[in-house]
């Protein structure tokens, strides 16, 4: 019977451990999402800032954070307990160290591209020391809220909503990115430069999520894996269907299903299910990944465009508001027994006194909140300032806090065309030489008189040709059959007169939407402009709007690098423009 026991408790151990995991790697989510949906200049410090917070969190939160909100029974506060030494519960420390540092990687998105990384920094020690950890302990760790019945299961309120309230009250306070906003208060688009990296953040964190609610069991003995396998149910669930609830809400009021917007409508879903997860039938799991959906789109387009608080990655509405509103609904939807079977939700006859007391533990953990980081952002905004200088924050904060160039070093000018499908010869050289030519060694250089033309008495003429990407194949193979083998091709962005079809994102209509296009330039002597404009003019031709533009330029002189050689003369061979 003893190693029965034993055994039960060294698979709750390794449960609990595993669950530590999955929440740490959260941080990756979290990095993944803010860095896809901010500016490619600030890639390089949203990492950091996520790295910063685990690192700097893990340390505070072992000092004296733990101690605070796991170090007695007290209604306010748990204890003091400097470095944890009273503790020995390792299990316990590692997976509240995780939680606690995901509270506060929450504020970075909303914050980005414009904090000061050194006060960011002081921020993330901060709220690992006391802001989360006193809240924490009245929802966990045995104080007034869990005494009187409050009920959050893996932290809705006490992780996520946190994290929210913290990270609206920082993006208030420091304002709004440059440019977002005209001197009418219209909010203006700014795009998030990969979708991709966002899309792979929230896969990431939605797996995560399993971790975070489904371990939160602590244990797997006895009825552990039931509840478990509930818990994990119940979190799909409701991240599923407020995902299918913001596509359509996008779908319907922007007349095309936003990307970015969905995203946050899994992770708002994920949010509101992580309260009452262990507690709610599929159809209640459901129903608040629903509202959860309508939520997340209203609420971050009011935090956008009435409240203008600029917060480039939802964090507020997805984690503020869907935190709060994922622990309320569990006073009405909350079904199964989590503790003496008195306190169920309205809807399945529980009364109204658990769904006030939800209301009641909402409200309290907003206004502590929203108090000490007024408080704390406030000293830091009039101390060593808050904001990074308009200079830094225009140029990147990558280049001026880390002293990165780019965070995409290697594509910085690299052609993103390397590989095109088709018959005839393409402009991008398959290898280089294997030696590399002296200039002496060349063909001479012919030095010209100053009275001598300056180019050949051929008339050279440049012609680029703007077009859509996918008609490339078209324009390239038609060129080839009139003689245009040497040709430069370059990935560009633009918009005509009318300003690209008008589109949304996030909520916000762009005023200019630049359309990725192909240009094509080419130099030509012997092959008639006329010829090639007419060529090209019917490779493109759809009769519809973006077919694209061709320009026409007087070229005064080539000259070949490699052998001297200029105007017609340094078009031939296998050089390519």
């Amino acid at each position: 019977m003893e190693e029965l026991r034993a055994l039960a408790t060294n698979v709750d151990i390794g449960w609990t451990l595993v669950g530590a995991a999955l929440v740490f790697f959260m941080q990756a989510g979290f990095a993944m999402v803010e860095t896809g949906l901010t500016r490619a200049k600030n890639a390089g410090n949203i990492v950091m800032k996520n790295l910063m917070d685990f690192c700097i969190g893990t340390p505070i939160y072992w000092f004296i954070g733990f101690g605070i909100m796991f170090g007695g029974t007290g209604a306010l506060i748990g204890g003091l307990d400097l470095f944890s030494m009273k503790s020995t519960d390792y299990t316990t420390m590692i997976f509240q160290t995780v939680f606690c540092a995901t509270s506060a990687t929450i504020v970075s998105g909303a914050m980005a591209e414009r904090t000061k990384f050194s006060s960011y920094c002081i921020y993330s020690a901060l709220i690992s020391l006391f802001v989360y950890p006193i809240s924490g302990h009245w929802i966990w760790g045995g104080g007034w809220l869990a005494q009187l019945g409050f009920h959050d299961f893996a932290g809705s309120t006490a992780v996520h909503m946190v994290g929210g309230v913290a990270a609206f009250v920082g993006a208030a306070i420091l304002g709004p990115r440059i440019g977002k906003y005209d001197k009418n208060g219209k909010p203006n688009a700014i795009l998030g430069h990969s979708m991709t990296l966002a899309a792979l953040g929230v896969f990431i964190l939605w797996f995560c999520w399993f971790g975070f609610n489904g371990c939160s069991t602590v244990a797997l003995s006895g009825d552990g894996a039931t509840n478990a396998a509930r818990i994990f149910y119940t979190t799909n669930l409701a991240a599923a269907m407020a995902t299918v609830t913001v596509l359509i809400i996008t779908w319907v009021r922007y007349k095309k299903p936003d990307v970015s917007m969905t995203l946050n409508g899994s992770l708002a879903g994920l949010v509101a299910i992580t309260a009452g997860c262990d507690t709610v039938t599929p159809v209640g799991a459901a129903l608040i990944g629903v509202i959860a959906g309508f939520a997340v789109v209203f609420g971050i387009e009011f935090v956008d465009q009435k409240l203008k608080v600029d917060d480039p990655v939802g964090a507020v509405g997805v984690h503020g508001i869907c935190g709060c509103l994922g622990t309320i609904l569990t006073g009405l939807f909350a079904y199964y027994d989590f503790g003496n079977g008195e306190k169920l939700g309205v809807f399945y006859g529980g009364g109204i006194h658990f769904f006030g007391l939800q209301i009641l533990g909402v409200v309290v953990v907003i206004a502590w909140v929203a108090v000490t980081m007024t408080i704390i952002f406030n000293v830091l905004k009039h101390t060593i300032g808050l904001r990074a200088s308009a200079v830094e924050e225009i140029e990147g904060l990558d280049i001026h806090e880390h002293g990165l160039a780019s965070a995409y070093a290697d594509f910085a000018l690299t052609s993103s065309i390397n590989n095109f499908s088709g018959s005839g010869t393409t402009a991008i050289p398959t290898e280089l030489p294997k030696k590399a030519v002296p200039v002496d060694d060349a063909v001479p250089v012919q030095v010209r008189s100053e009275t001598a033309p300056i180019a050949s008495d051929t008339h050279l003429t440049k012609i680029t040709i703007v077009a859509k990407q996918s008609k490339f194949d078209d324009l390239k193979d038609a060129l080839n059959g009139i003689g245009v083998t040497g040709m430069t091709v370059t990935n560009v962005l633009g918009c005509g007169i009318q300003k690209g079809k008008a589109e949304f994102y996030r909520g916000v209509q762009m005023d200019m939407n630049l359309l990725p296009k192909i240009q094509v330039d080419v130099v030509v002597s012997k092959v008639a402009p006329e010829k090639v404009i007419a060529t090209a003019k019917k490779a493109l031709y759809t009769g519809h709007i973006g077919d694209g533009k061709i320009f026409v330029y007087n070229v005064q002189n080539v000259i070949k690098v490699r052998t001297g050689e200029e105007g017609v003369d340094a078009l031939q061979g296998e050089d390519f423009f």
